[in-house]
């Protein structure tokens, strides 16, 4: 069943809204009616997910902080509903919704039987905080775009587009391009002319090396901007073929979809990142790779093979 992320519109909305709120983070723990709400919920963004039957099933919050920082608050799911992927569709909602305020951070107070669930989603741990109702939480924090002006990222995509070019002598054999780079989304081309088979599709091993690049672009692309080198190497994949390519299409990759922290290069450690490649024309999805880079302090890094 695909479920679909909504905003409260009406009474009966906010009704069941702050009631599934209410039941799953306060009254568990003999918190009085009223608790689960604060000062901000006028000035913050809502989303929430029907059932088809109309039962709420989850909610979520977000918020504005300073400096390009933005929380989320009270995510909820009801207990009936969960493992079924419904609390990271209203996370993405509210992360969409941070990037659309023009935010390029977010935060959370995550209680310590969710730790696992927002790693998996690309957070990384902070601060331990102070237990509510007795209750271990951890301060938790994303990166939802790539700090830079415009300017910056332009000179960052002029400079990956150069160094595939030259490093990996393919990449100019595909004609591969940027075609667009926010900060946040990557979106990367190569036509179909230099790339199709005898049934003039794309040839597999190009639809491959197009994804892989993107993902490899977004990598090198974050260590730019957080000052970092590192070599970057595919340790595993998997990918699907959904559909043949019989015309030009888009590779896109989100730092909203990168499960893996840069920074710990600073530590002279090897870092593991994972990365959503999806493949489209228009609104058509046409192959779906999941990929794990390497990425390897200078000092320490290994040729691959």
């Amino acid at each position: 069943m695909q479920y679909q992320v909504t905003s409260p519109q009406n009474a009966q909305d906010w009704l069941d809204y702050y009631q599934l709120r209410y039941q799953v983070l306060r009254q568990p723990w003999g918190q009085p009616p009223g608790s689960e709400q604060d000062e901000l919920e006028a000035s913050s963004a809502h989303r929430m997910i029907r059932a088809a039957d109309g039962q709420l099933l989850a909610v979520g919050r977000v918020h504005q902080l300073s400096d390009g920082w933005c929380q989320v608050r009270y995510m909820a799911v009801a207990e009936s509903a969960r493992g079924k992927g419904l609390g990271a569709l209203v996370l993405r909602a509210l992360e969409l919704q941070g990037l659309a305020w023009g935010c390029d951070r977010l935060t959370l107070n995550a209680r310590e039987n969710a730790f696992v669930f927002y790693q998996k989603l690309g957070f990384n741990a902070g601060k331990p905080l102070e237990p509510l109702y007795g209750i271990p939480h951890q301060q938790m924090t994303k990166r939802l775009r790539l700090a830079g002006d415009a300017q910056q990222l332009s000179r960052w995509c002029a400079d990956l587009q150069q160094t595939w070019h030259q490093t990996i002598p393919l990449s100019a054999f595909m004609q591969l391009q940027i075609m667009q780079f926010d900060g946040n989304l990557l979106a990367c081309q190569a036509p179909l002319a230099p790339n199709k088979n005898l049934h003039h599709t794309m040839f597999a091993g190009s639809i491959y090396s197009l994804l892989t690049l993107t993902g490899w672009g977004l990598i090198w692309l974050q260590l730019q901007a957080l000052g970092l080198q590192g070599d970057i190497v595919l340790a595993d994949a998997d990918i699907r073929y959904l559909a043949p390519v019989q015309q030009d299409a888009r590779a896109q990759v989100q730092l909203l979809d990168a499960v893996g922290d840069l920074a710990v290069l600073t530590q002279g450690r090897r870092v593991r990142q994972q990365l959503l490649v999806r493949l489209t024309q228009g609104e058509r999805l046409l192959a779906e790779f999941h990929g794990r880079f390497v990425v390897m302090p200078v000092n320490t890094a290994v040729s691959a093979g």
